[in-house]
């Protein structure tokens, strides 16, 4: 009789399944935010996103500019068409490694926050579902962005003077 040997388990990856990427558009002057996820990170996905988007900002509205890095699902033939299809719609590419010009980019961290922060999800789905309730939360208590504006609890000392407490 031969030994049973030893005891095997298939190996935990960390993978649950496939991921995905969300797309977002922003309007800082009203504080208005929209949200879409896709599986994938194509040209054909981006102009989709491009129609939605269009279709949300009102129509009253002569000009949209869409800030954009340079990924190459940016730069796609189905993109040239659409921005010829749309004649309100300029497109601006930031500086490589200028993340910061992009107003978008500070709202992805509160939305990270409002979403994904302290919660496991077991599917895409999942975080979809997430991304969808944060954006509406957000829609809902939205204001004004301010960009490069930090909020601050105290006021600042000057610098140098040290604040001795009882002391004037």
């Amino acid at each position: 009789m031969r030994p049973a040997g030893r005891a095997r388990q298939p190996i935990a990856t960390g993978k649950r399944g496939r991921g995905g990427y969300v797309y977002g558009a922003f309007r800082p002057a009203t504080g208005e935010a929209f949200t879409v996820c896709y599986e994938h990170r194509r040209g054909v996905d981006w102009v989709d996103f491009l129609e939605r988007v269009d279709a949300w900002v009102p129509a009253d509205v002569g000009r949209v500019y869409a800030i954009l890095d340079n990924l190459q699902a940016h730069r796609t033939t189905d993109v040239l068409l659409f921005a010829l299809w749309h004649p309100r719609w300029e497109f601006v590419f930031q500086p490589k490694y200028a993340a910061y010009l992009n107003l978008i980019e500070p709202w992805w961290k509160v939305l990270r926050s409002l979403a994904l922060k302290g919660r496991r999800f077991e599917s895409w789905a999942e975080v979809c579902r997430a991304v969808e309730e944060a954006t509406a939360y957000w829609n809902n208590q939205r204001h004004p962005f301010l960009w490069g504006r930090r909020r601050r609890h105290r006021p600042r000392r000057r610098p140098g003077i040290a604040a001795v407490p009882g002391v004037r």
